[in-house]
């Protein structure tokens, strides 16, 4: 059976600090690609007080077999003390687009 893929969301301040997690991220061949979105505006509660702040989405594209790997080096790289690490299925994909993240994954 086809192992599943996933998606993982993270955001942080700067766009360098971004650009460096994906630049790890991918070099571990944690992932095959990380698209990096922003500046996003982010309202959320934190320490009892709510905040507003710019931050920068990275979109993360791996496989579920490589979640708690992924999850780990993030929060070693992050310099948030609780960074956002979300994953989503991928449901559906273009057969080519998901055979190069395989590769790219070392799954291939």
């Amino acid at each position: 059976m086809e192992k599943g893929y996933i998606q993982v969301f993270t955001t942080t301040d700067k766009r360098e600090e971004a650009e460096r997690i994906a630049k790890a991220i991918v070099e571990r061949r944690l992932a095959g690609c990380v698209q990096i979105l922003g500046p996003i505006r982010s309202t959320y509660w934190w320490k009892g007080k709510l905040e507003t702040a710019e931050e920068w989405l990275l979109f993360i594209k791996s496989s579920e077999d490589l979640y708690e790997r992924l999850e780990r080096a993030i929060k070693e790289l992050h310099p948030y003390e609780v960074p956002e690490i979300i994953a989503m299925p991928i449901v559906a994909g273009s057969e080519d687009y998901l055979g190069w993240l395989r590769g790219e994954i070392g799954e291939g």
